[in-house]
């Protein structure tokens, strides 16, 4: 049986556990409901931006880039539109800098781990961008022997998910498509449910040709307006294409941010609980061998009294 003193530092770094944990669940429960109405309140927008994006997409007949000035990869937009024989897909995995969430990093990853998998089945090589330490860290050893490469990663935006850091990331990955180096592009996100769920799941980028998600908004039996271009259509869509692309990462940014508070939230609940839990049992233990210590001393004391009083 354990003595009282271990019992006692084992009750106590308990109660320290627990104050962290319920800490973390303060802070992240805090954190979730600004994310939860910030990714409400962008996905309307994205919606239409998706739906303008497809109705402009089905206007405009031939793509050429004869009339534009193109000073990056981003403005390239017929190349962006290009269908090409898939040789190799780029992935861009989301996840947090930050651990103690639960297994939403470790979902992500297997979602990454199973996608390598089955494109090297088909002998497509796979290029990694990387948002989010916990990715970097687990994804350099998890890939070893599969056909992979990390290229790029993103730290900081994985904190605080800015319209300027979905930018930046898209401009690489433009500059990856654009020089043929990826044949597609896919992001391995997870999308926000509710405070208690989220899920999985990949959105296809590129080559653009919208989502195949909730995001897609049907216009069956619907008659559309006629759009009129002003310039002209190709400078329209040199500024929507960046647009779109941009947009549609920042909101997976942004589900992702929501989606792993909720689980931190969560699991720091979880682990809480646990130490209650464990705390109880533990009192009661402590009081148990308490006992046993003062029932072993009186038998002691009655029995040197009683030896005393026969000798």
């Amino acid at each position: 049986m354990a003595n009282l003193k271990d019992i006692k530092n084992r009750i106590q770094s308990v109660q320290s556990t627990q104050k962290i944990t319920r800490a973390m669940k303060m802070v992240a429960a805090a954190k979730v409901k600004k994310a939860e109405n910030t990714v409400k309140m962008s996905r309307p927008f994205t919606r239409e931006l998706v739906s303008m994006f497809k109705k402009l997409l089905n206007s405009v007949g031939t793509y050429s880039s004869q009339t534009l000035k193109i000073k990056s990869a981003i403005d390239n937009y017929p190349e962006l539109l290009q269908i090409r024989e898939c040789k190799s897909v780029g992935l861009l995995v989301i996840t947090s800098n930050k651990g103690l969430a639960g297994a939403y990093n470790a979902n992500v990853v297997r979602k990454t781990l199973e996608t390598i998998k089955t494109y090297e089945a088909k002998g497509i090589k796979t290029i990694l961008f990387v948002v989010g330490q916990k990715g970097v860290t687990t994804l350099k050893r998890k890939c070893k022997g599969l056909n992979c490469e990390i290229v790029k990663t993103y730290l900081s935006v994985a904190n605080d998910p800015t319209g300027e850091g979905a930018k930046i990331i898209i401009e690489d990955i433009a500059e990856y498509y654009v020089s043929h180096q990826i044949d597609k592009i896919e992001i391995i996100t997870t999308r926000f449910k509710n405070m208690m769920s989220y899920f999985v799941e990949s959105w296809e980028i590129l080559p653009l040709k919208g989502l195949n998600d909730d995001y897609e908004r049907l216009h069956d039996n619907i008659i559309e307006p006629m759009i009129e271009f002003e310039p002209d259509m190709h400078h329209i869509l040199q500024k929507i294409v960046p647009m779109y692309i941009t947009n549609i990462l920042f909101q997976a940014l942004l589900e992702a941010q929501a989606s792993e508070l909720a689980s931190r939230m969560t699991a720091m609940s979880a682990a809480s609980n646990n130490a209650e839990k464990m705390l109880k049992e533990l009192s009661v233990q402590y009081n148990k061998t308490r006992q046993f210590a003062i029932t072993q001393e009186i038998i002691e004391v009655v029995s040197g009294a009683n030896a005393q009083m026969n000798y």
